[in-house]
């Protein structure tokens, strides 16, 4: 299995779009890129610890290759926004693409460049590009949070922008 790790705003939004192809072994909720070692949800919430709300992927790159992962990565933000993420604001929901590999680096640069080239977004990209470390699991109530709470997912999305965003910009 490979890892790949994306920070695309909130965490709970980022993981069934992920979650439901064969290839994908695991969607895990979680930290990325802060200084505080082992940091809680109410840490990173105040966008103090430098940390991105991540959602770390374990796949079969022969199944479900790292190039699908980051076209459906890109599907699932506004790569032009460095605020954060539709109502989600501050540091903790920037978007980004942590790369594990060499040449996740080299195709996660040439995705961004075919982005841009493409004039699909008025404004800039925004999105970095950044060397993976250190992975901090999310608590146990972030995990899989579309299944525990599907309601309170369901509405979460509606009202944060998302839904309304990809539909504009995607579909």
């Amino acid at each position: 299995m490979e890892k790949a790790t994306f920070a695309g705003g909130c965490f709970w939004c980022m993981v069934k779009p992920f979650d439901q192809w064969d290839g994908i072994h695991k969607v895990t909720s979680g930290y990325m890129g802060g200084t505080v070692e082992n940091p809680t949800y109410e840490q990173v919430k105040t966008g103090n610890t430098g940390h991105y709300e991540v959602v770390q992927i374990e796949f079969d790159n022969s199944i479900f290759p790292y190039e699908k992962l980051l076209e459906i990565f890109w599907m699932q933000i506004d790569p032009t926004d460095a605020g954060g993420q539709f109502h989600d604001r501050g540091d903790q929901y920037r978007t980004a693409i942590f790369y594990h590999s060499e040449e996740q680096r080299l195709l996660a640069e040439e995705s961004k460049k075919k982005l841009e080239e493409s004039k699909k977004f008025h404004k800039p990209i925004v999105t970095e590009i950044k060397e993976a470390d250190i992975f901090y699991f999310a608590e146990d109530y972030h995990q899989d949070y579309y299944k525990k709470e599907p309601e309170h997912y369901k509405e979460d999305r509606k009202v944060s922008g998302r839904d309304v965003f990809i539909d504009t910009h995607w579909k």
